[in-house]
């Protein structure tokens, strides 16, 4: 399983992950590596563990509940819950996952908290933010800097919630042909922490979920301290959901 491909490519993201750290004058040991998963067949996931991997990353509920319940004799492994998620979808995320980088409004943070408070967990979670305004994205308005001061009331209120602990922010940045273009997303994520950690300061903003197979370079230039590939990793999805 040494010679297998998915830990060569592993290996080789793990090592490009350390050039951008490094180039960024960044520890590469603060960036970790969520893999996802998502259209993979359990199989493949069981080769990423062999591989090393342990951070793993689901888009839905459903097929993600299902790989932790095959997997659960595998020690440390942790689940991040990455893709958008319905109400309705709450309690499944709570009772399966690790962290949530998708949390993306206050109907879905009471959800989240009310099924974390009734298992007796606090579940760390992400603020998704979108700071490119594409109607495609989901996540809290925060493409327009001015608007920043109206997040705070709402960003208050999830901080408040006990099953709950946030500590970041997420986004998407736009597909882009040129990942250079992502970089002016990823550096206004990070001046929102930044703003953030002045105006909430009793909060852990402290995470940046930022980068995909596309752009993590970029992103981890930029300031990311979690990067979610799939692709580069695992190669083209066997199918589409």
């Amino acid at each position: 399983m040494n010679n297998s491909p998915i830990r060569s490519n592993y290996l080789q993201v793990l090592e490009q992950i350390a050039q951008a750290a490094l180039s960024a004058r960044r520890p590469a040991d603060h960036v970790k590596l969520v893999v996802v998963t998502k259209g993979h067949p359990v199989e493949a996931v069981q080769e990423a563990v062999e591989a090393g991997v342990s951070i793993f990353g689901e888009n839905y509920a459903e097929e993600g509940s299902e790989k932790v319940i095959t997997l659960r004799e595998k020690p440390g492994l942790e689940w991040h819950m990455i893709g958008h998620i319905q109400s309705r979808k709450a309690r499944l995320v709570s009772e399966y996952f690790d962290w949530v980088h998708s949390l993306d409004s206050l109907k879905l943070a009471s959800r989240l908290n009310h099924f974390a408070v009734e298992s007796g967990r606090v579940m760390p979670v992400l603020l998704e933010c979108n700071v490119s305004g594409e109607e495609s994205k989901f996540g809290w308005a925060a493409w327009q800097e001015h608007r920043w001061e109206s997040l705070l009331e709402e960003f208050a209120q999830v901080a408040a919630l006990p099953g709950l602990k946030v500590s970041g922010l997420m986004t998407m940045a736009p597909y882009l042909q040129d990942v250079e273009q992502a970089r002016p997303y990823f550096r206004r994520l990070r001046c929102l922490r930044d703003y953030l950690a002045q105006q909430l300061p009793g909060v852990n903003w402290q995470e940046l979920s930022m980068g995909i197979s596309a752009d993590f370079v970029v992103a981890v230039q930029e300031g990311a301290t979690m990067v979610r590939i799939g692709t580069a990793i695992l190669g083209a999805r066997p199918h589409l959901r």
